[in-house]
């Protein structure tokens, strides 16, 4: 069964960067996309940046585009998302996730799915 595990997450001025990591047991060659998302309070989970199995095509949502950047290094079995000029509403639980397709970031397309990092920007 794929496990993933998020990290690189905490807080960070309103401007500033960060970049988390999404570490699988095993790359899963059973899924075909990878993504984050994130979770506000009170709020469900939605999508943030996917990226498909064999790298060829990245995704991201509206509020991020220009700013997050989304890649994988499978010997490393490990997916990143590069935050870059990060804003306060960026602050929420980002999650990693394994799914079946990349046409839309909804979670209900994912099964495996980490425990989640949290990024607080102030």
């Amino acid at each position: 069964h794929v496990q993933l595990v998020e990290s690189g997450g905490g807080s960070v001025q309103v401007g500033g960067s960060l970049r988390l990591s999404c570490k699988f047991n095993y790359w899963p060659s059973s899924r075909k996309c990878m993504a984050w998302f994130r979770q506000f309070p009170g709020k469900e989970r939605e999508g943030v940046a996917a990226i498909t199995d064999d790298g060829t095509r990245t995704v991201y949502a509206d509020s991020v585009k220009g700013r997050f950047t989304i890649n994988r290094d499978i010997v490393e079995s490990t997916l990143y998302l590069r935050m870059n000029r990060l804003r306060a509403e960026d602050s929420a639980m980002y999650y990693c996730a394994a799914g079946d397709s990349c046409r839309s970031i909804v979670a209900r397309r994912f099964d495996a799915w980490g425990q989640g990092t949290q990024v607080t920007v102030s």
